[in-house]
């Protein structure tokens, strides 16, 4: 199967390359750089690594990177398409296990998730907004994950399709889990480790940020 990584990226200059080359000695070839209008070297490197990189010409937000990812990824045939973040967070050898149900036939999507197991060194503070969020995206949405705001996911083509990524910021990764219950696609969740170092909690959301998500995403509810 065809499978292509999508990697929104803004001024990662610092680990793109270490992210593209892991990815590469698990042997994925497809990966697709989506440079958000850095103002570093982010799409240099990532070219030089052997990437192919789309660019923004203005910073539109991460939920955009992705949406023109994915849209580059269905022109080009992709049967199955992986989000992965450029922060580091990320591990490549998650990715088989991740797509598996995929490939199998059993799930049109797979959400990674750090509270399947305890490999991941959540920090407190963060393990707690995101307890907070997994009860918030229930009674918004009614679907039950232990995993809301992961950017590692997988998707099969049909689900590529049919979601509908319209927020250009952070609170895509809410509406994508509300396409999910809308569409009825069916999703698995899949054990991931996420890395905290000091580079990716400097790059993370802030619990302000957090809060905000959910402000936009209460709007976009009673709006709806």
């Amino acid at each position: 199967m065809k499978k292509f990584i999508v990697i929104p990226a803004y001024n990662e200059e610092k680990v793109i390359k270490r992210v593209i080359s892991d990815l590469k000695e698990h042997n994925y070839e497809n990966i697709i750089v989506v440079d958000d209008c850095s103002k570093d070297n982010t799409s240099k490197i990532a070219l030089k690594q052997g990437a192919v990189v789309l660019n923004h010409i203005v910073n539109r937000g991460q939920g955009a990177a992705i949406k023109t990812g994915i849209d580059y990824s269905l022109k080009k045939d992709a049967d199955i398409i992986i989000t992965f973040d450029a922060d580091g967070q990320h591990r490549a050898e998650d990715i088989e296990s991740l797509i598996k149900p995929i490939k199998k036939g059993e799930a049109d999507i797979c959400l990674g998730s750090r509270f399947l197991d305890n490999r991941s060194n959540v920090p407190l503070y963060k393990k707690v907004v995101l307890k907070c969020g997994i009860y918030v995206i229930r009674a918004m949405y009614g679907i039950k994950l232990t995993d809301v705001h992961n950017g590692l996911r997988a998707m099969n083509r049909k689900a590529a399709k049919k979601i509908e990524i319209k927020s250009n910021r952070m609170e895509h990764a809410s509406e994508i889990l509300e396409e999910i219950k809308k569409k009825k696609l069916r999703y698995k969740e899949i054990p991931v480790v996420i890395r905290y170092t000091d580079y990716s909690k400097k790059k993370g959301q802030s619990s302000w940020n957090a809060l905000k998500i959910f402000l936009k995403m209460m709007i976009k509810k009673i709006v709806d």
